[in-house]
C-alpha cells in the first residue's frame, strides 16, 4: 500500500460511503490522511455507567433512550426526562422546566452528557445535566480506549463528516493505514533543516500524531506541522510566480513628474497623501522595465480608482522606451481594466471618461450584454453603442487604449495590439489563471496593479498574494464624516425608520439591504426568519414609506432590470433601493446616506463593511443602522466590533483572531484547508514559511533539486480557489 493507492481499491464500502468521500474530495490514501480530526475528546477521565456512584461528577458517552416530557406530581412544572445508555447499563437523565429538551434530540443518537449524579430511594439519576450530539461514540466497542499507558489523556479524535460516512469510520481507516510498513514508506517534501530551524516533526510522526495523539501536546506539534506545510507549499508557488515576474520584460513608461500632476490637479477633488504615496510607487514600477505585480488594498472611498486613473494615464500618454533608452513609436500602449460585474464596468466607464474627456483618448467598454465606445463621431461629448466585432477590430489594431471590462476581457476573441498594463478590480473574484489570460504571446508581460475594497489581514495577504508587492491607501479624501453605526434592536425599529425619514425628507436616498431575494417556499425550504428583498420592499412600500419610490435590485434579475433600477436610482428618481449584498460592488451614489441592514448576523464583518462603504461617497453625514436577529455573545461581539473599528483592516483582524480565516475567505471560496486557516492567526508562522520559500527559489528556481517538494506545491495550486 501507498499513498496513491485508491480507497475504494483499499476498503470495503458501501455505495454511501463512497459517495461520501467524492463529497468530501476523498480519493487516495494520503487524501484520507490529509483528512485530519477536527478535535479530540480527553475520554481519560470517563467512567462506565455500572461504575458510578452518587455525588461523581459524570462524563458519559452513551444513546439517548425513552426521551418524553411530563409534570411534576406535586409542583406541576414540566420536565423532560429519558435514559443514557453505555455497553455497561442505563441511568435516567431529568430536566427540570426544560421540556422542548425531549424534542432536541432523537433517540438513540450519539451523545456526551456531564453532570452531577443524584440519587433517590437508592436509585441514581443526572439531573439538568450538559448534552452534545456526537458524530460517533468513541468507547462502542473499543475497549482498549481505555488502556492509557501510563499517560493522564486519552484522546479520541472527532473527524469532519457527511451523509454515509462517519468520524468512526475516519478514526478505525486510518489506524488500519498507519501501520510500520506503510510509514516506511513515507518521504517527507520538506528538508531536514527546516524542519529542525522550527522544530516541527518528521511527516511520519506528525501523521500518527494528527491521528493517534498520546496526548495533547502530540496533537499539537502535528498541527503545527501541518500548518506551517500548507503555508510552505502556497508561498513556494507564489515566490515562484513572483521570481517568473521580475525576469520578464516589460514596456518601461517614462513620464514627466510634472506633467502627471497636470492631469491629477484636474480631479473634483484634492489627492490625498496616501493617493499620492500610491501613484509614486506604480509610476517607479512602470519605470523599471520589469513587469509590475502589485495590489492596492483600500477602504471603499479611499480613492482606488482615481490612483488607477493616473497611471492609466502615464501609459496611454508615453511612448515606451527601448533598453538602449530611445523611443518606440508605434502608437498608444493599452490598458485592460476587469472588474467584476457589468454594474461597475459601466460604472468605472462613466468615471474614465470624466477623467479623459479633455484628451484625445478612445476609451471602450465590453460586457457580456453589450460595447460602447467614447467618444461617439456624432457627439464628442457622449459615448456610443457598437458592435462587438467593430471593437474588437479597434482593440486589435490599438486604436482604442483603454478597455475596461468584465470577464468578457479575457475571452479568446479579445486580442491586444500593445497590452502594456493589466487592472483588476477586486482582486479575490479573479485568480492568477484568469490573470494569466491577459498575458501578450510575445514574452513581454504586461504591468499588474489588483485593486480590493474587500478588507484583508496581513497573514492572508502575505499568504494568498504572496507574489504582489502591496500598497494601502489608509486615508479617506477630505471632508469625508464617519460614519455613524447603530445597532438596532427590535424595539426601536420605528426610531430609526423616523431618523431616514428625515434623511428622505431633506432629499437624500436610502439603500436596504437583505440576505434573501424571495420568501422561502415552506412546502419545498424550511422557513427562516430571515427578511427578503421583495417582501420587504412591499412592506416598507404599504406600511412605512407610502410616499416615496421604492424598487429592489437582486443577482437574478436580467442585465437590463437591473440597469435601469440602478439608472433610477443614480437619477435620484427611485428614493429608497431594497436590494441583496449585489450593491457590495459596484454603486455609486453619492446621495445615498443611509443604509439599513438586515440580518446583519448573517454577512461576515468585511461584507458588511463594504456595504457600509457605500453611504460614504459624499462629504454629508452618513448613516449605518444594522438590525440583528441573533443575540448569542459572539454576534454581539462582533457587531460591537463593527460599530467601533476605526477601518476595514482593524476590523478584518478583528475577525480573524475571533472566528478565523474561514470566515472571512471560507474553505469553499479560498481552497485552505481548516488547519492553514488557523495558521492565518500566527504572523511568525508565516513570516518564517514565506521567508523559507524565498531562499529557496532564489537558490533553486525550479526546484530541481526538490522534486517532491515541487509535486506537493503544484498540487496545493490546483486546490485554491483564488487560481
Amino acid at each position: 500500500m501507498n499513498g496513491k493507492d485508491l480507497i475504494i481499491d483499499t476498503f470495503r464500502l458501501t455505495p454511501k460511503q463512497r459517495a461520501a468521500l467524492l463529497k468530501l474530495h476523498l480519493k487516495t490514501v494520503r487524501d484520507l490522511l490529509y483528512h485530519f480530526p477536527t478535535r479530540y475528546e480527553n475520554i481519560s477521565n470517563i467512567i462506565r455507567i455500572k461504575e458510578l456512584k452518587e455525588g461523581d461528577e459524570a462524563i458519559i458517552y452513551g444513546r439517548l433512550e425513552d426521551l418524553k416530557t411530563r409534570k411534576a406530581f406535586r409542583s406541576r412544572r414540566p420536565i423532560a426526562e429519558g435514559y443514557i445508555c453505555d455497553e455497561t447499563g442505563r441511568m435516567k437523565i431529568i430536566w427540570f422546566n426544560q421540556p422542548y429538551i425531549a424534542k432536541m434530540y432523537a433517540v438513540d443518537v450519539p451523545v456526551k452528557v456531564v453532570g452531577k449524579v443524584g440519587g433517590e430511594k437508592g436509585k441514581l439519576y443526572l439531573p439538568n445535566p450538559e448534552v452534545e450530539q456526537l458524530p460517533g461514540l468513541p468507547l462502542e466497542g473499543d475497549d482498549s480506549l481505555f488502556q492509557t499507558n501510563g499517560t493522564t489523556e486519552t484522546l479520541f479524535p472527532i473527524y469532519p463528516e457527511s451523509t454515509g460516512i462517519t468520524s468512526k469510520w475516519f478514526h478505525h481507516a486510518t489506524k488500519k493505514v498507519l501501520v510500520d510498513e506503510f510509514l516506511k514508506t513515507i518521504d517527507d517534501p520538506i528538508p531536514q533543516e527546516i524542519l529542525n530551524r522550527y522544530h516541527l516533526p518528521s511527516l511520519q510522526s506528525a501523521l500518527v500524531w494528527m491521528h493517534a495523539p498520546q496526548n495533547s501536546n502530540h496533537a499539537k506539534s502535528a498541527r503545527k506541522r501541518f500548518a506551517f506545510e500548507e503555508i510552505f507549499y502556497i508561498q513556494l508557488e507564489r515566490w515562484r510566480d513572483k521570481n517568473e515576474r521580475i525576469h520578464k520584460n516589460a514596456f518601461r513608461i517614462d513620464i514627466e513628474k510634472k506633467e502627471l500632476q497636470t492631469f491629477i490637479d484636474r480631479f473634483p477633488f484634492k489627492a490625498t497623501k496616501a493617493q499620492l504615496k500610491a501613484i509614486d510607487s506604480i509610476i517607479k514600477d512602470l519605470k523599471s522595465g520589469h513587469a509590475m505585480a502589485r495590489l492596492l488594498e483600500g477602504d471603499v472611498g479611499s480613492g482606488k480608482t482615481a490612483v488607477a486613473a493616473s497611471t492609466v494615464y502615464a501609459i496611454a500618454t508615453t511612448s515606451p522606451l527601448r533598453a538602449d533608452g530611445t523611443r518606440q513609436d508605434f502608437g498608444r500602449l493599452q490598458t485592460a481594466y476587469m472588474v467584476p460585474t457589468e454594474i461597475l464596468a459601466k460604472q468605472h466607464f462613466e468615471s474614465f471618461i470624466t477623467f479623459f474627456e479633455h484628451m484625445p483618448i478612445n476609451i471602450g467598454l465590453i460586457t457580456g450584454s453589450s460595447c460602447k465606445k467614447f467618444p461617439s463621431k456624432v457627439d464628442k461629448t457622449k459615448a456610443t453603442h457598437i458592435s462587438r466585432a467593430q471593437l474588437l477590430k479597434w482593440i486589435g489594431n490599438g486604436e482604442i487604449p483603454i478597455v475596461i471590462g468584465t470577464h468578457a476581457l479575457i475571452q479568446k476573441t479579445v486580442a491586444f495590439e500593445n497590452l502594456a498594463y493589466v487592472i483588476i478590480d477586486e482582486q479575490h473574484r479573479f485568480g492568477t489563471m484568469q490573470r494569466h489570460e491577459l498575458l501578450r504571446k510575445d514574452n513581454i508581460a504586461p504591468h499588474l496593479l489588483s485593486m480590493t475594497a474587500t478588507p484583508i489581514p496581513r497573514t492572508l495577504a502575505l499568504t494568498m498574494y504572496g507574489d504582489l508587492d502591496l500598497t494601502v491607501l489608509d486615508e479617506m479624501p477630505a471632508g469625508r464624516k464617519p460614519i455613524v453605526t447603530e445597532i438596532v434592536y427590535p424595539k426601536e425599529r420605528p426610531l430609526v425608520y423616523e431618523k431616514v425619514r428625515k434623511e428622505l425628507e431633506a432629499g437624500r436616498q436610502v439603500y436596504v439591504i437583505c440576505p434573501r431575494i424571495e420568501e422561502p417556499d415552506p412546502e419545498k425550504e424550511q422557513a427562516l426568519n430571515v427578511k427578503s428583498v421583495v417582501e420587504e420592499s412591499l412592506r416598507l412600500k404599504k406600511d412605512v414609506f407610502p410616499e416615496y419610490k421604492i424598487e429592489y435590485l437582486h443577482s437574478k434579475m436580467k442585465p437590463k432590470e437591473k440597469e435601469d433600477t440602478m439608472r433610477d436610482f443614480a437619477n435620484n428618481t427611485t428614493h429608497i433601493l431594497v436590494a441583496t449584498s449585489v450593491v457590495e460592488v459596484g454603486v455609486n451614489v453619492p446621495n445615498a446616506t443611509v443604509i439599513i441592514i438586515e440580518g446583519a448576523e448573517r454577512f461576515g464583518l468585511a461584507q458588511l463593511h463594504q456595504l457600509r462603504g457605500r453611504v460614504l461617497r459624499s462629504t454629508n453625514q452618513a448613516y449605518c443602522f444594522v438590525f440583528a436577529d441573533a443575540k448569542s455573545k459572539t454576534t454581539q461581539e462582533r457587531l460591537r466590533a463593527f460599530k467601533t473599528a476605526k477601518n476595514g483592516f482593524e476590523l478584518a483582524e478583528f475577525d480573524l483572531s475571533i472566528r478565523g480565516g474561514g470566515e472571512l475567505y471560507g474553505r469553499n471560496q479560498s481552497g485552505l484547508s481548516d488547519i492553514g486557516m488557523e495558521a492565518l492567526k500566527n504572523i511568525k508562522m508565516v513570516e518564517a514559511a514565506r521567508s523559507e520559500a524565498e531562499e529557496m527559489i532564489t537558490t533553486d528556481p525550479k526546484l530541481a533539486n526538490h522534486p517532491l517538494l515541487k509535486e506537493r506545491a503544484e498540487e496545493k495550486r490546483t486546490h485554491l480557489h483564488f487560481e
